[in-house]
């Protein structure tokens, strides 16, 4: 259960910066291993498809500043309902009490992840230069991507490595926006 818990906090997170990531190198290391730690219907070929698709549209749209806000719009419903469907099915056969916290902890960590997602791109899209959102985004590609890899083969390492993301991006978050309203306050003043 321990393990478990780990193994869905780290699924929560990645879900809530690339959902469709997410899935597709969790069906990927299922097809590939055939890991028992890996629900098969996260391997089955309709899942891995669209998965796959969603993540090539969604790597696409993540790179032009205006519309990854609105695709992270979008995503407030379906990052954290696929953070909630994953750790749902890694809970399996668990009791219904375990079975309902650990989907509430994939879903709320997805959720948190999210927001904190969102709120830095848009701080990023305050950037007058071009560069920093295709910047940020490949990162947020490869820290899933190597989060999720890593808690199927050692979820503490990943609960680890993903706690500390969420906490560092709350607080990147918070600064950037700071410097964000200093800014537009000293711009206020200046054309006022």
């Amino acid at each position: 259960m321990e393990s478990l818990t780990a193994l869905v906090f780290s699924s929560g997170w990645a879900s809530g910066i690339n959902a469709y990531a997410t899935v597709a190198v969790l069906g990927l290391v299922d097809r590939l291993d055939d890991s028992a730690a890996i629900p098969d219907t996260l391997g089955r070929t309709d899942v891995l498809v669209i998965s796959l698709v969603m993540f090539a549209i969604e790597f696409v749209v993540d790179k032009i500043p205006v519309a990854d806000s609105m695709w992270d719009a979008v995503s407030t419903v379906v990052r954290p309902t696929v953070g909630a469907f994953v750790a749902y099915q890694f809970a399996g056969d668990s009791s219904g009490l375990d079975q309902a916290l650990l989907t509430a902890l994939g879903g709320g960590t997805a959720l948190t992840s999210h927001g904190i997602k969102s709120g830095l791109r848009l701080a990023v899209n305050t950037s007058p230069e071009p560069f920093s959102n295709s910047i940020v985004s490949t990162a947020e590609d490869v820290s899933v991507i190597t989060v999720v890899a890593l808690a199927v083969s050692h979820p503490w390492i990943a609960l680890g490595i993903s706690a500390s993301l969420l906490v560092v991006g709350a607080v990147v978050v918070i600064l950037l926006w700071r410097v964000i309203r200093k800014a537009w306050r000293r711009r206020r003043r200046l054309t006022a």
